[in-house]
């Protein structure tokens, strides 16, 4: 057996089995397993850093620079705390209206800016309004992180291992809106109904507790009218180039950037005080993954496990449902155990050596991996990561932010009993997503 397959593989393994022990930060894992693929010269560095198929994908990674920035300012104005607010006197401060409007903002935030940012932003007045109705917040924490998991799903930008299918397969922010939208829609009224089911009957508080909430004046949350109008600008500006970058031929990476470096000339804020609120070991966190990667594509670890999995699901050019039945549920149950964005990263070369396998090779690897006939492949890819997100609590990076988030507060959320709450949900929204595979994709054949 070739000496860099063995490198390659046992870098992997090990890095993968530290990742899921938790044991040491995942940043530091994938830092230490890139610099090994480079000292035992499974990858140079040029293949690392500059070679497409086998390096980092910097479309993705600026992309998320790019939108961290933009939050990061956006955040200072406070005009997620005044939705919290505004959102809970709405409810006119019943516990369980308060949770489904909440969850409504998480996933419509979550599909225009990201999940982790969202809950970042969320987490902190959730235990606010926990506090003011004298209530245990540990079933705000799970309908937010949920919400998130399911509306990232929605959109490109929504959850990172959207935009990490979209950068292999160059789709655009509109195609996500097509294919994987109508499905959340579909979703979110069953989930509401699921946290009814499961949080419903203990959310009851007195109504001197709910005038609090009353009482609350939403206003002085806004710290910075002036920024907020600038950010909205802004906002609006580049997710509208998102939604056209097709026909303005540029990348999303360069709309963010675009869009980040305007607002950072025209908010007056520092530019230092704003770069240290950008998620740099999620960043790194990417560069590492996206190098360990590469170096079990390059000596062929991939091609075996594609060939495996051709094996298992025999997929032809005319049949591909088996095939799109197993990536849903195996890429939901994996992601709840190693994380989406790890397992992501893993699935896409290898997918993609599968679409080279099944389809005509004399069309090119490009033509290959977006055939029509492939094209639900992916989406369950993208559903089964993402809503397997839900399924533990290292499933998505989201997760680990609000529970993080949350023990900081002293509210503790046990491994086990994420997993009692999180597992139903995932399991329902698979369901859905299967039927809505089915029914679309190999029943009334849409595939656009």
């Amino acid at each position: 057996m070739d000496i860099y397959f063995i490198y390659a593989t046992t870098i992997f393994a090990l890095s993968y089995i530290a990742i899921i022990s938790d044991k040491i930060h995942k940043t530091k894992v994938v830092l230490v397993g890139a610099s090994l693929m480079l000292v035992c010269n499974v990858l140079t560095q040029h293949e690392a850093f500059y070679e497409e198929a086998l390096g980092i994908d910097y479309n993705v990674i600026f992309l998320l620079i790019g939108m961290m920035i933009i939050v990061n300012i956006f955040s200072k104005t406070g005009i997620f705390q005044y939705l919290a607010i505004k959102s809970a006197k709405l409810a006119k401060g019943e516990p369980f209206r308060i949770m489904i409007i909440f969850a409504l903002i998480t996933a419509f935030a979550s599909a225009l800016l990201d999940n982790v940012t969202t809950v970042l932003l969320l987490v902190p007045v959730i235990l606010l309004i926990a506090a003011e109705l004298e209530i245990d917040p540990i079933p705000f924490i799970f309908s937010v992180i949920f919400a998130s998991n399911i509306g990232g799903t929605a959109t490109l930008i929504g959850d990172p291992p959207n935009i990490m299918i979209a950068s292999k397969l160059s789709l655009t922010f509109m195609d996500f809106i097509y294919h994987l939208t109508p499905a959340i829609l579909i979703i979110l009224p069953f989930f509401f109904l699921m946290m009814k089911l499961m949080f419903g009957k203990g959310l009851h508080v007195k109504e001197e507790l709910k005038q609090r909430i009353m009482n609350m004046d939403e206003n002085d949350l806004i710290k910075d009218s002036r920024l907020l109008i600038k950010s909205l600008i802004v906002f609006v500006m580049v997710v509208t180039g998102f939604v056209l970058h097709g026909l303005l031929h540029l990348e999303l990476a360069t709309i963010a950037m675009a869009g980040a470096g305007l607002l950072l000339l025209i908010s007056g804020e520092e530019t230092e005080d704003i770069f240290r609120g950008v998620e740099w070991p999620t960043i790194f966190f990417f560069i590492g993954l996206f190098i360990i990667v590469g170096g079990i594509v390059k000596v062929g670890l991939v091609t075996k496990l594609s060939d495996a999995m051709v094996v298992l699901t025999n997929p032809s050019p005319d049949n591909m449902f088996i095939t799109t039945t197993v990536m849903l549920w195996l890429s939901a149950f994996c992601s709840a155990i190693i994380g989406n964005i790890p397992y992501v990263a893993t699935m896409i070369p290898m997918t993609a050596e599968m679409a080279n396998n099944v389809f005509s090779s004399d069309m090119g690897y490009e033509s290959a991996i977006n055939q029509p006939g492939m094209m639900p492949v992916w989406w369950a890819m993208a559903l089964g990561a993402c809503l397997g997100g839900n399924g533990s609590l290292v499933g998505a990076s989201a997760n680990v932010v609000a529970i993080g988030m949350a023990e900081k507060a002293g509210v503790s959320i046990s491994f086990g009993k994420f997993l009692i709450y999180g597992i139903p949900v995932m399991m329902l929204t698979l369901v859905i997503s299967m039927l809505y595979i089915w029914l679309r994709y190999y029943y009334l054949q849409i595939y656009i």
